[in-house]
């Protein structure tokens, strides 16, 4: 199965593609702040969940998401349909990391800093896109705690590939951004996003897959992700989500 089909699949039950309840999610872009009639763009859009929440709260908001996952981009698209929020939306399909839209009143990137290269360069290009003082809702990956060997072996990743709090919010001002607000997810909403990821993608398997190479396949993803989750990255691994002020 293609690895883009596999992400939409599992993120079907919780369309923020990130650890935030909507309740906060919601909190988040209002705090954000977009003018009335702005525009914004979302990259790494996903199925566009972040964006079209906005385009919900504030009917004369214009939105571009962009992506380049074709499945999540056709759920985006029928979404924004099924919400009646078609006709403010446009979806890109592009490369986020080197598409080249500006003047945005605002951006939205959360849990898409590997399209990027990471962190550091996900801050220093979210600022091309932005008009003169724009807004940025930015999420990504911290460690609570310091990883253990065998949350680095479920992650594939090491002490320095993400930052503790502290060390995410320096790198923040780093880039001459000043923090708005923030959300540090807690665990009740890294549980309900894992099980959401791992349960959507098992349901898929069991009723809706098209051959059984691709029901086994499923079915491995979705064990191998609960195993690295509950006996690895669990209470280590952390979100933080940002409003950042240019």
């Amino acid at each position: 199965m293609d690895r883009a089909l596999v992400s939409s699949i599992a993120h079907r039950w919780h369309p923020i593609a990130a650890p935030v309840s909507p309740s906060n999610a919601r909190t988040l872009l209002r705090r954000l702040g977009c003018p009335p009639d702005g525009d914004v763009v979302d990259l790494g859009c996903g199925q566009g969940e972040w964006l079209l929440a906005l385009l919900d709260e504030q009917p004369g908001v214009r939105g571009t998401g962009v992506d380049i996952s074709e499945p999540a981009l056709a759920e985006a698209q029928t979404n924004a349909g099924c919400r009646g929020s078609g006709g403010r939306v446009t979806w890109v399909h592009a490369d986020a990391a080197t598409w080249s839209g500006g003047g945005y009143d605002a951006v939205i990137c959360v849990g898409a800093s590997h399209v990027f290269g990471g962190l550091t360069a996900t801050l220093a290009a979210l600022r091309a896109h932005l008009r003169p003082g724009g807004r940025v809702l930015f999420g990504d990956a911290i460690w609570e705690t310091p990883p253990s060997p065998v949350a680095q072996r479920a992650l594939e990743a090491g002490p320095d590939d993400y930052p503790d709090l502290a060390g995410f919010l320096e790198r923040v001002a780093d880039h001459d951004y000043e923090v708005g607000y923030g959300h540090i997810s807690t665990l009740e909403e890294w549980d309900d996003y894992e099980w959401s990821w791992t349960g959507s993608l098992t349901e898929w398997a069991l009723a809706e897959n098209t051959t059984q190479a691709d029901r086994l396949y499923a079915l491995e993803v979705a064990r191998s992700h609960r195993s690295g989750w509950l006996a690895g990255y669990r209470g280590q691994l952390g979100f933080a989500t940002v409003v950042l002020r240019t």
